[in-house]
């Protein structure tokens, strides 16, 4: 058999294969991201009355205005991807042409006959052939035809062309291996060479480096949240500056950001009008402090952008010019702009800890940062009433709601009135404003927040000191549209009671853990005229609490009974050191209040677990804990929209959960930025706990970056430090220093015979 040999496609079919191949891994992908998609919004969004208040509909109308050109795009992007399939179509089609041309050497298919032919079927059709496409015919003759009709006739007359034809598919034997080039034919003929070469040139020399030149020299100065690195220092100087910060200080630092300075960001454009216009809009601006001379806070960029801001938070009417469109550009800016001056926070907060810096940030100046965010998405000023909030809300309206039957301090109030009540308190609007108001209120958010401290790593879940404790937060929300309908919660109920819960003990003596009072306090008028109001039975309350210990704790003793007979049955019987007799606890005798007795089952069966079974719930814990901590970075961020007519884009809700030591004025741990909180949320808060041994309390924070004061929450609870464990050492390693080299020396003896050992077997 003849060796390998290599030869070029001539033809370039293989070129196809690969461009098909290509073509492929770009179009799928594309089409599968790029394609528009309709926005498939929730039934019951739909059902909800959209608030039709003056500044959401020249909000609706400002977005709208930018549709034709989004439907353009979209239709640009459709016609380009369906051109993509019809390049894809032709390609396959011309694949499958190029596979015909590939096909296997048959000749009784040249001499037009059937395999089952005889010899002299095979002359006669030999001779026919010839007398048509032989080369001296003048019409007929095609002498490419000619010889594969004669090597065709040779194939199956003779007999070695014939074995050849059996064996390797070719009467002239074994051929040459076709390896095809994947590029087509132009690109290697001699007159494209010099062309050829130039376009590779251009592309990978020139073209390719710049691309790929000014995509990291842009990258590199912004941050992961696309906020400019210059900007992290400039927010890391001033906090550091100025540990305990106003809120006057943090809306002078917010503008100074270099997002709003034409030399950082391209995007910004300075107009000669600005030296007319922002100074008549300053005069109109209490407070300004324009006369401040630190830089960059002096510079006309960042005097600016401080008074379109302040313009926002009194929601002065700016006229649709090129001034509102920089109050719009610098308010988009925002969000992403305050998060990271809390990120930054929270850095010099561990610095702190640390001993890297010497003062970390106020508890304070965090949380005037986080009350930035919702004074400029709701344009209301740090002392606004939180009414501001609803559509058509004027001075007189809220006097109105200050001085009615039931004075309502909070949005939330307004919910759980009822709607003979409510529908006094906005006696002066129409229906139609009413309704709008009633819209807003139940889309608006109640957030319930449980907590649960534990450590992890010790067996009795003690805290001690220096240990990490684990806070577990839930969070469940639910619309206000359920106080509308008069659907109350159980924990609604129980906050009439909660009083009487508060002081309860179940059979170990131990307290329920309740909420915290500042959370979820009553109403403002049921402290106030409660005299009226029907009191709670205590009994029948200690009643219901007992009946439900009592299902509880039978339900508890007939888990560990079912676990102990299987034991039982794996293991065999298990003696018990001291058998106490077991005391039936019926529900009667929880109810009339008799004490009962711990049975021991549950320390005997905590005892009998294997090291096998103990290492399984430790894996076990580890990767739930896992999931959790993993949990909120590989949610979408979409949560609920948020009414907020003078933001000048669509807005999901959107929280900061942290942990805060309110006496010291000190952040504990890092905000945790909550960006897909629609039903429930569960997230875990680790910090370390003081060295010195005592009870301490803390309080967990939840404040949005969208809805003013009212949806903020926090429940406060406590601690109690012990003393740390002494460090046990194990006999085990009580190795004196003596042995510890007489083992060193056995070993380098052992290894010595060793060697010779072996040297002596060899001889």
């Amino acid at each position: 058999m003849a060796g390998m040999q290599f030869e070029y496609d001539e033809e370039g079919g293989t070129f196809y294969y690969f461009l098909l191949s290509f073509w492929a891994l770009v179009l799928f992908p594309a089409t599968y991201y790029l394609w528009p998609r309709s926005k498939k919004e929730d039934d019951e969004e739909k059902k909800k009355r959209a608030c039709m208040c003056l500044p959401c509909l020249v909000k609706q109308k400002r977005l709208k205005e930018t549709e034709p050109w989004v439907k353009a795009k979209q239709k640009i992007l459709k016609i380009i991807l369906l051109l993509g399939w019809v390049v894809f179509a032709l390609l396959a089609y011309k694949v499958s042409k190029v596979q015909l041309d590939y096909v296997e050497y048959d000749p009784f298919k040249e001499l037009e006959l059937d395999r089952a032919a005889t010899t002299a079927e095979i002359k006669r059709a030999y001779r026919k052939l010839s007398l048509i496409y032989h080369p001296d015919k003048e019409k007929t003759g095609d002498p490419k035809k000619f010889m594969r009709i004669a090597k065709a006739y040779a194939a199956l007359t003779d007999e070695e062309s014939r074995n050849n034809w059996k064996e390797y598919g070719n009467p002239d034997g074994p051929g040459v291996t076709r390896f095809g080039i994947a590029l087509p034919k132009w690109i290697v003929e001699r007159e494209n060479s010099l062309w050829v070469l130039g376009v590779y040139g251009l592309v990978f020399m020139i073209i390719l480096p710049v691309v790929v030149g000014i995509w990291w020299y842009r990258s590199i100065k912004y941050s992961g949240d696309q906020v400019l690195l210059d900007t992290s220092r400039l927010y890391w100087y001033f906090i550091n500056k100025t540990p305990n910060m106003i809120l006057r200080r943090a809306v002078m630092i917010l503008a100074a950001s270099f997002e709003f300075d034409k030399f950082h960001n391209s995007e910004v454009v300075e107009r000669p009008s600005d030296n007319e216009q922002i100074p008549a809009l300053m005069k109109m601006l209490p407070h300004m402090q324009e006369k401040n001379k630190e830089r960059p806070l002096c510079y006309p960029y960042s005097v600016k952008a401080r008074a379109l801001l302040m313009a926002q938070f009194q929601r002065i009417d700016l006229p649709p010019n090129d001034q509102d469109i920089d109050r719009q550009y610098i308010l988009k800016k925002c969000p992403y702009l305050i998060n990271e001056m809390i990120n930054i926070c929270a850095n010099q907060v561990s610095m702190a800890m640390a001993g890297r810096i010497h003062k970390a940030p106020r508890l304070d100046t965090i949380e005037n940062i986080m009350k930035l965010s919702q004074m400029t998405i709701q344009a209301v000023e740090e002392k606004s009433s939180p009414f501001l909030q609803l559509p058509h809300m004027t001075n007189d309206m809220l006097r109105q709601l200050s001085r009615g039957k039931k004075p309502v301090r909070c949005l939330k109030d307004v919910a759980m009135l009822k709607e003979e009540d409510r529908r006094p308190l906005f006696r002066s609007l129409g229906d139609d404003e009413y309704l709008d108001i009633i819209s807003v209120i139940a889309k608006m958010p109640d957030v319930d927040m449980t907590i649960n401290t534990e450590v992890l790593d010790d067996e009795d879940n003690s805290v001690t000191a220096g240990s990490i404790v684990t806070v577990t937060v839930i969070l469940k929300r639910r619309p206000l549209e359920d106080l509308l309908k008069g659907e109350r919660t159980k924990k609604s109920v129980d906050e009439t009671v909660k009083d009487g819960d508060e002081e309860m003990e179940d059979e170990n003596g131990e307290k329920e853990v309740v909420e915290g009072a500042e959370s979820n306090a009553p109403s403002v008028w049921d402290k106030r005229r409660g005299k009226g109001k029907k009191k709670p039975n205590p009994e029948s309350r200690k009643a219901q609490y007992k009946e439900r210990k009592a299902k509880a704790r039978a339900a508890e003793m007939e888990a560990m009974n079912k676990l102990q007979k299987e034991k039982e049955e794996q293991n065999g019987p298990i003696k018990q050191k001291s058998p106490k007799p077991k005391k039936v606890v019926s529900e009667a005798e929880v109810e009339e209040g008799e004490e009962v007795e711990h049975n021991s089952e549950s320390d005997e069966e905590g005892n009998k677990k294997s090291a096998g079974d103990d290492d399984d719930e430790d894996w076990s814990k580890f990767q739930q804990q896992s999931k959790k901590e993993n949990s909120l970075e590989t949610k979408i961020k979409e949560s609920h929209p948020v009414h907020c007519p003078y933001f000048p884009t669509d807005k999901h809700e959107w929280w900061w959960l942290y942990m805060a030591d309110r006496k010291r004025h000190l952040l504990i741990t890092a905000p945790v930025q909550i960006c897909s909180l629609k039903t429930e949320e569960e997230i875990q808060l680790k910090f370390c706990a003081p060295n010195t041994p005592g009870v301490y309390q803390y309080s967990v924070h939840l404040r949005s970056d969208s809805y003013f004061v009212d949806f903020d929450k926090f429940v406060n609870f406590k601690i109690d430090v012990k003393k740390a464990k002494p460090v046990e050492d194990h006999p085990q390693w009580d190795i004196s220093d003596d042995e510890d080299e007489h083992d060193h020396d056995d070993d380098v003896d052992t290894e010595d015979d060793s060697d010779y050992d072996s040297e002596d077997d060899s001889d």
